[in-house]
């Protein structure tokens, strides 16, 4: 049928690609289209494999439509330098922020990275800022992100100068982290309950937050299982 790419045909094949690239090229440059940047990014980073012009989209797409898809690739090639970027942390902790704070596919990873990088400072002349953790853990968790509510429930159990140790608050995210399929969570909740820390003592829920991170680990190790076969 007319219009259909024969994909055994590599000269076919190389034209289509080609000229995929090309329409992405004019979306971005001509019509200004943040999606057809990130879309252009994503030719020349998956099928061009040419990460520096790739980071060069990224940067483009990111400094110009705040797009929050390519802010937050940026912050992961300033992660490791990829594509020629500084290798810098400051870098990618301002790239996930502004992703976080803006809509889109990758905000709800990028409000996560932005907690760790808060969490243990790295990214930060100050050092470590449990505040600013706690703030995007808090917006990562509200998405449905359960590392991020496992993360800010061991904040809240740890406790520190700037955030007070709240097991209230520990085992509200804890049990948010485990309905969310955190084994940790649901391991963390149990205990919880079952030495009423933040709670009244609870025998029959420590039980079933026992058995459901029970349920989750045999989920995961079968995971493993089906992955490896």
């Amino acid at each position: 049928m007319a219009g259909l790419i024969n994909f055994e045909d590599e000269k076919e094949v190389k034209e289509f690609l080609d000229t995929l690239g090309m329409e992405y090229r004019y979306q971005c440059y001509q019509e200004k289209d943040p999606e057809g940047c990130q879309r252009l990014a994503d030719y020349l980073e998956g099928v061009k494999k040419n990460y520096p012009q790739a980071a060069q989209v990224l940067k483009h797409n990111c400094e110009t439509y705040n797009h929050s898809e390519s802010c937050y690739k940026l912050g992961a090639y300033h992660v490791t330098g990829k594509g020629g970027v500084t290798e810098c942390l400051k870098s990618a902790y301002a790239c996930f922020v502004k992703a976080c704070n803006t809509k889109g596919k990758k905000s709800v990873d990028a409000c996560h990275n932005v907690g760790l990088l808060a969490h243990d400072g790295r990214a930060l002349e100050g050092g470590p800022d449990p505040v600013a953790a706690c703030r995007y853990y808090e917006k990562a968790c509200k998405e449905g992100f359960a590392p991020s509510c496992f993360n800010l429930s061991a904040l809240y159990i740890q406790g520190s100068a700037e955030v007070n140790r709240n097991m209230h608050k520990a085992l509200k995210y804890a049990v948010r982290a485990c309905e969310l399929g955190h084994v940790w969570g649901c391991s963390n909740a149990s205990r919880m309950y079952k030495l009423g820390d933040g709670t009244e003592k609870d025998e029959q829920k420590a039980e079933q937050l026992k058995n459901r991170a029970k349920e989750l680990h045999g989920q995961q190790k079968e995971n493993q299982l089906k992955f490896g076969e």
